[in-house]
């Protein structure tokens, strides 16, 4: 946790106020420009079929769940790549959930 004191609405220190934009901000650009445009898509739909629809995280302790979405094995942002071998389809719930985990995880590094 950082020591840091703030006043500012969104809660974070001026070290850390890069966090505050969220993922609804302007400042993190549309989907196409993060990189999720018409080739992540067509990859996507590929990797849904591959895994029958069916959640594949490592939480759902073998109840396999519908899967709708499609979640980087290790995130782009730890050196994830959008190959094949680390892309997984994955429960709306437990995407929110790992991603989640990864954002508290991230933070506790800065």
């Amino acid at each position: 946790m950082c020591p840091g004191k703030t006043q500012s609405k969104h809660g974070f220190c001026e070290a850390h106020e890069h966090l505050a934009s969220g993922w609804n901000s302007p400042a993190r650009g549309t989907a196409e420009q993060r990189g999720y445009g018409w080739e992540w898509r067509k990859k996507a739909a590929a990797v849904l079929k591959r895994d029958r629809y069916l959640c594949q995280c490592e939480n759902c302790k073998g109840c396999r769940l519908p899967a709708s979405e499609v979640d980087h094995i290790t995130p782009k942002h730890l050196g994830g790549t959008d190959d094949f071998d680390n892309l997984a389809a994955i429960n709306e719930d437990c995407h929110k959930d790992k991603t989640q985990r990864e954002v508290q995880a991230a933070r506790r590094r800065t």
